[in-house]
């Protein structure tokens, strides 16, 4: 089965999700510093969601077995899938966190990557290019474009800095479920996969270690680690194609990237 086109009302629906998303990354920030714990981090989000923006945290409960949290807080060798504990942030640490809002039945997914305190250089380089690599994918999304090109053009990039990519997990359409069609790898090449097409909405979110690809997923069955306990950063948004380019549904004021991007048809 392919993508799922949206409808203009499905359409409006993720917009009001994809910017919840973005208002919860912008309010735990400046709660990122050394000696919180990633469980207090994940409760401010949870209340935050629930008693702000009046929204389900799609994460709890989701999968099997059931995550038990309301975000994923992926810190320094974890790719993707920490879940929030009583382990404290220390200085220079590097943290992903994941968040899903679903509101009025449709989900907005977003990541971002916090440092607590000064960050190392090489964990900045990485943070730095691993959020370059999104941003190139999302330059290209259009009708037209192939799912190989946006994995083609996020290799490159990841791979001239002698970084790699993580396979075993993707982007993914979105929209009234969590994970639907297409899945959207990071790695590829042009002109293969499925072609897009304007309203189809899917999240592009690549994993970029400093070390080797290969990880593991620990005992929890969620935690996902790097094998060589090498960093590992994310960064991910949720975007809607348009008739002649992209909207970023999860965009945020901090970034570089413009909201909506077009492109004039030869």
């Amino acid at each position: 089965m392919g993508a799922i086109i949206k409808t203009a009302d499905e359409i409006q629906k993720m917009r009001v999700a994809g910017k919840l998303a973005a208002e919860v990354l912008n309010m735990i920030g400046e709660h990122v510093v050394k000696g919180v714990t990633t469980d207090e981090l994940n409760q401010l989000c949870h209340n935050y969601i629930v008693d702000v923006q009046a929204g389900i945290p799609a994460p709890l409960n989701y999968g099997h077995p059931p995550f038990p949290k309301s975000i994923c807080t992926s810190v320094n060798h974890v790719i993707c899938h920490g879940i929030p504990s009583d382990k404290k942030l220390k200085d220079g640490d590097i943290v992903n966190i994941d968040v899903t809002v679903i509101k009025d039945g449709y989900h907005g997914d977003s990541s971002k990557m916090f440092v607590v305190g000064k960050p190392t250089i090489l964990a900045q380089r990485l943070i730095t290019v691993t959020q370059e690599c999104l941003y190139k994918g999302i330059e290209i999304v259009k009708p037209g474009t192939t799912l190989g090109d946006i994995g083609h053009v996020i290799q490159q990039h990841a791979e001239a800095h002698n970084y790699s990519i993580v396979r075993e997990f993707c982007g993914h359409g979105i929209g009234a479920t969590f994970h639907e069609e297409p899945q959207v790898v990071h790695y590829g090449r042009p002109g293969t996969g499925e072609v897009l097409e304007a309203g189809m909405c899917f999240t592009i979110e690549p994993m970029i270690n400093a070390g080797k690809r290969n990880s593991k997923i620990l005992p929890d069955q969620w935690t996902v680690v790097t094998k060589d306990r090498s960093l590992s950063a994310q960064w991910e948004h949720t975007l809607l194609v348009t008739d002649n380019g992209v909207e970023i549904l999860t965009h945020r004021d901090d970034e570089t990237i413009a909201k909506i991007i077009s492109h004039t048809t030869n």
